[in-house]
């Protein structure tokens, strides 16, 4: 049984378990109720004039939010992000395999970051890097669309693709 000990005000409007109205009284009395009812007094709007009280299970209460909480999130949608690494003397072929991969993704509802990676002096040339993931995008045009065009972040090219919304 939990009884809300913090409630000071004078006078209180009690709501039933069922939703009723009981009026106004003291909180002492609503004490009473609710032990007669074998619930608890939860206030539940204690900025009100005069202040809110309810009667209820409070532990059940408090294991149906939890359970609605699981509920919503298991309802949320994970967007997926995957990832394709090229660099910028990758192969014709090697490339078309990383398509295939990307378009796979794209098609499953996940997002794709799409990467290539300089090493050595291959950064001082980023426009091939350039050059390879805007041809990545436009061959996966069907399927994907650009949401974060190419950008340098450190020693790599980022771009990502978005699954087309239908």
């Amino acid at each position: 049984m939990r009884i809300n000990e913090r409630i000071r005000a004078p006078e209180v409007r009690v709501i039933d378990d069922d939703g009723k109205q009981l009026g106004i009284m003291s909180p002492a009395t609503a004490l009473q109720l609710a032990l007669e009812k074998n619930l608890d007094l939860v206030e539940v709007a204690p900025q009100a004039k005069p202040p809110v009280c309810r009667l209820m299970d409070f532990g059940k209460y408090q294991y149906e939010q939890a359970k609605r909480e699981r509920q919503a999130r298991k309802a949320q949608k994970q967007i997926e992000v995957k990832e394709v690494r090229l660099r910028p003397k990758t192969g014709e072929h090697d490339t078309a395999v990383r398509l295939r991969q990307a378009r796979k993704f794209l098609e499953s509802g996940a997002k794709v970051k799409v990467r290539v990676r300089f090493r050595g002096r291959e950064i001082r040339h980023p426009e091939v890097a350039i050059e390879i993931l805007e041809e990545f995008a436009r061959q996966l045009a069907d399927v994907g669309e650009v949401e974060i065009k190419p950008n340098l972040e450190g020693r790599s090219l980022l771009m990502i693709l978005a699954p087309i919304r239908s």
